[in-house]
């Protein structure tokens, strides 16, 4: 029987454990596990047989919310690693290879603009960032040494809704896979896959855990790619000399199209390390239990704040896609049901100095940086998240210095607006 999205964010991934019979899934507290012999071992690490070998590659807890999000987002499978950073590398890592080069939005989260536009340079890689906003610009920056587009889904922290399947076609007509980061959006919003996208990533810190209480991130393999369809990915249809000359894409055929997420784990995770610790992936397991819940209500505050902000006399814009004449209205309404999320951007009249001012006048809200909690957060991106971004890279990536970011928590709405109602007084 196929499920709803509701009953999958519960049930999905986490049977009773086998051995106990517990209803909820353990924390698997360990390092390692014991091999039933020498020719079992063997197997496990020549990829002959799956199992758990090491908590660094795998863990019983992490199988679990892997088996979740797999389930929500309708994938094939799925890795849980230490944060959302962690994931775009490891994704990144698994499909490039020196001289190669992702094409990318402009507008996403600034950590994310930073990995890309920087931090990447040093293996090699290059970092293309465009307006995604025009397909068209995306296809002009991809070339033959392209080996992926990456897009967030509802870009952090302008509320930009992309154009997925235009995006898809455009990679795929280019022979490359598309990413998106559905982070802001989460599954119950939008599904990525359904609409061409062939590799989903998250960072579970934010509304999958949806309590601000640990780092994660994930990633999730559609298992829609046609890896062998050119030899731009070796490290999947090459031999691999760390694995005595194994072709992942041929070994793993006969068990289902899961070469790009198992190549993940096996080269990406083994080598690298950002493993998730089971205790943060079972926080994970238990926030996503409310997603649906949560996000009804996050979607619901955040359209009547963004309402009422917008008629505001120190307010100068408000960038929400759900709110009627949005840029983005209409791709909100094709991808995100016509809800734009709980986290969107504001202008407040008088700049860099009133976005301090009011971020530091709050009392409801908490000023952190962080989105995706159950609390009303709030932030000034120009002078925290996206202060190593130039003043010309800000306004890009919709982080203006008179920008301010807020995530609607689920408190009720008379008082998130009443405190924000406040702290404007106060500017």
């Amino acid at each position: 029987m196929t499920h709803k999205l509701e009953t999958q964010t519960v049930h999905a991934g986490t049977a009773p454990d086998p051995t106990t019979n517990a209803r909820i899934t353990p924390i698997y507290q360990t390092a390692s596990y014991v091999f039933d012999d020498a020719g079992h071992a063997a197997r496990l690490f020549g990829l002959q047989e799956f199992g758990n070998i090491y908590t660094r590659i795998m863990n019983p807890t992490n199988e679990a919310l892997e088996g979740k999000i797999t389930a929500l987002e309708g994938g094939v499978g799925a890795l849980a690693v230490a944060s959302g950073h962690a994931a775009q590398l490891i994704a990144f890592y698994t499909l490039m290879e020196p001289g190669c080069n992702i094409v990318a939005a402009k507008k996403l989260y600034g950590g994310s603009l930073n990995q890309i536009g920087n931090a990447i340079n040093k293996f090699g890689w290059e970092g293309r960032l465009v307006d995604a906003d025009d397909p068209a610009n995306v296809a002009g920056a991809i070339d033959e040494m392209t080996r992926c587009v990456f897009i967030e889904s509802l870009a952090n922290p302008g509320g930009v809704v992309q154009d997925i399947a235009a995006l898809a076609k455009v990679a795929h007509d280019a022979g490359i896979p598309l990413i998106v980061d559905n982070t802001m959006a989460s599954p119950t919003l939008c599904r990525p896959i359904e609409h061409g996208a062939d590799i989903v990533i998250h960072s579970t810190t934010k509304f999958l855990n949806g309590h601000g209480n640990s780092i994660g991130g994930v990633i999730v393999d559609s298992g829609k790619f046609d890896w062998s369809a050119s030899d731009k990915f070796p490290s999947l249809t090459q031999p691999n000399p760390s694995y005595h000359g194994v072709v992942l894409a041929d070994a793993l055929a006969p068990i289902g199209p899961i070469s790009f997420i198992v190549g993940c784990r096996v080269l990406g995770l083994r080598d690298l390390g950002p493993a998730m610790a089971p205790f943060n992936a079972f926080l994970a397991l238990t926030g996503m239990e409310t997603l649906a819940l949560r996000m009804e209500r996050h979607c619901e505050n955040a359209l009547a704040l963004a309402t009422w902000l917008k008629v505001h006399p120190k307010v100068d814009w408000v960038s929400y896609a759900a709110l009627e004449g949005d840029p983005y209205n209409a791709l909100c309404a094709q991808y995100l049901g016509g809800k734009g999320g709980a986290v969107f951007t504001f202008g407040v009249k008088g700049g860099h100095e009133a976005g301090v001012k009011l971020v530091e006048s709050v009392e409801v809200f908490s000023h952190l940086a962080n989105i995706g909690d159950t609390r009303s957060l709030i932030i000034h991106p120009a002078s925290t998240t996206h202060s190593q971004s130039s003043e010309e890279e800000l306004v890009e990536a919709g982080a203006g210095p008179d920008v301010v970011r807020v995530s609607v928590g689920i408190e009720h709405i008379d008082d998130i607006i009443a405190d924000m109602a406040q702290a404007l007084d106060q500017i």
